[in-house]
């Protein structure tokens, strides 16, 4: 009877909430890093602005799609700042090589697998990126590309 137990107990682990043992995400995550060109980096300073928080790699094929369209709109858009958190162990003098050839308007941090942030879950996937609100607190988290017409939308339920 254990065995049956304990088989039916592994077999449902996969069904237990994504991150139920971490604690719930900050109402105002924060981040403090040092982006690659050595300047620091605080969310807390973007507060008045969207901020999109873009988990991304130099491997990844989506990430690396979606680069040029988040620059754009960052670039059109003077009320939305980003910062790029390249998720990898790369050196970053590889990372600084692959940004000359894919560059990108806003600032760049490395997240590496052992230091991750403690406000956010390490990423599911690849790219994954959280909108933040000008007040600080989480709009939407997406895994997977975005595109304007995503961050339009997600802006616009957070308006209301």
């Amino acid at each position: 009877m254990n065995k049956f137990l304990w088989l039916a107990a592994l077999l449902l682990l996969p069904l237990a909430p994504a991150g139920a043992a971490r604690a719930a995400m900050p109402a105002h995550p924060s981040i403090r890093v040092t982006t690659l060109d050595g300047k620091p980096y605080d969310l807390a300073a973007q507060r008045g602005h969207w901020v999109i928080v873009n988990f991304w790699a130099t491997w990844c094929v989506p990430c690396i799609a979606e680069m040029p369209e988040l620059s754009h709109y960052v670039a059109t858009h003077p009320d939305v700042r980003a910062i790029g958190l390249a998720y990898e162990d790369s050196e970053p003098a590889d990372i600084k090589a692959f940004l000359k050839k894919h560059p990108v308007v806003y600032p760049v941090a490395q997240v590496t697998l052992d230091k991750s942030l403690k406000d956010f879950d390490e990423p599911r996937g690849l790219p994954t990126t959280y909108l933040i609100a000008p007040d600080g607190t989480v709009a939407t988290h997406f895994i997977g590309p975005i595109n304007a017409a995503k961050l339009d939308a997600a802006m616009g339920r957070a308006r209301r």
